[in-house]
């Protein structure tokens, strides 16, 4: 086994119960699963809904996630009657048909699902979380691409480089002054527009 591949796939796929749980949360019971990608990089989550995202529910939901991994909290994996389970409240797949005993993954107090699948035993595992993108792939079904632990560094590290090569080209000394240097920028060029056409004139 390539552990380092797996702790990755571990911390993706306890990350999408809590996706789950925090799009519940913020958007409403409506929201079922429709489809999901977990691998070693990204959670992608196709889910129920009927409109795009605002910015505030983004971070809503992202907050909700991160607010579940930094509260440290225990995964369980148990086997157990289907009908036990369904005591529990455990989400399942909509369709999915399940046998008499069924592994119920619960991150206490916060997500409870039947899932077979590889998962951190404590929530804190998975360092952080952050949406990458929110799209529709069809009619009343929505997809989030997100990333967690060392994936959240590469895309700080990217945003951080980006923000670096935008102050260059600006000509901006410090990349905290980039947006006042961009509105001068522009500024300068509508007087030069500006300018031109009364020379032109």
């Amino acid at each position: 086994i390539d552990t380092v591949r797996r702790a990755a796939i571990r911390r993706n796929h306890t990350a999408a119960h809590l996706l789950q749980a925090a799009l519940r949360s913020v958007l409403g019971n409506h929201v079922e699963q429709a489809g999901q990608l977990v691998n070693d990089k990204i959670v992608r989550f196709d889910f129920t809904h009927f409109s795009a995202l605002t910015p505030e529910d983004l971070k809503a939901v992202e907050d909700n996630v991160n607010n579940a991994i930094l509260g440290a909290i225990t995964v369980e994996n148990t086997e157990m009657p289907i009908a036990e389970a369904k005591k529990l409240g455990a989400m399942a797949l909509f369709g999915e048909k399940y046998g008499d005993v069924v592994r119920v993954v619960n991150a206490l107090g916060v997500s409870v699902e039947l899932c077979g699948g590889t998962h951190v035993d404590n929530t804190s595992k998975i360092g952080l979380f952050h949406i990458n993108s929110e799209s529709s792939v069809a009619a009343g079904v929505r997809r989030i691409e997100a990333v967690t632990g060392s994936n959240v560094l590469s895309v700080i590290e990217n945003y951080i480089k980006l923000a670096t090569d935008t102050a260059d080209a600006l000509k901006s000394a410090n990349i905290n002054d980039i947006a006042k240097r961009a509105n001068i920028v522009i500024n300068e060029l509508k007087d030069t527009q500006k300018a031109l056409e009364k020379a032109e004139a």
